[in-house]
């Protein structure tokens, strides 16, 4: 019988793959995205202390974990970032595949300016 890997286990994996190459500076931090099936978690990490520099979720913001919740997010923690004086910041899509609600993200992130 073929042991097929769920799909939980291949973004754990692919993930790891990215993680080799997405580091966060103090210059430049990490803008981590996780999803799960009720809500979206943002951190801004700095990797070289392993500090969260700021964090949000949909969660916080009252609004569901759909592509419009997602859109909201980025948009709010891209606000937190630019009151902390960060312009800049590396997209960390956490294995998933950028696209649905990880791209909206990311779009309204930029929109609302941060650079990555």
């Amino acid at each position: 019988m073929i042991n097929k890997k769920s799909s939980n286990e291949t973004r754990q994996k692919r993930h790891l793959r990215i993680r080799k190459h997405v580091i966060g500076t103090p210059d430049r931090p990490r803008l981590n995205v996780f999803r799960s099936n009720t809500a979206i978690y943002v951190q801004i990490i700095n990797d070289e202390t392993h500090n969260t520099l700021t964090s949000a979720n949909t969660k916080e913001l009252k609004v569901g974990a759909n592509i419009e919740g997602a859109a909201a997010l980025g948009k709010a923690v891209a606000e937190q970032a630019l009151k902390l004086g960060i312009t800049k910041v590396v997209f960390d899509r956490g294995g998933y595949l950028y696209h649905g609600r990880i791209k909206a993200l990311a779009d309204a992130a930029r929109a609302a300016g941060l650079e990555f």
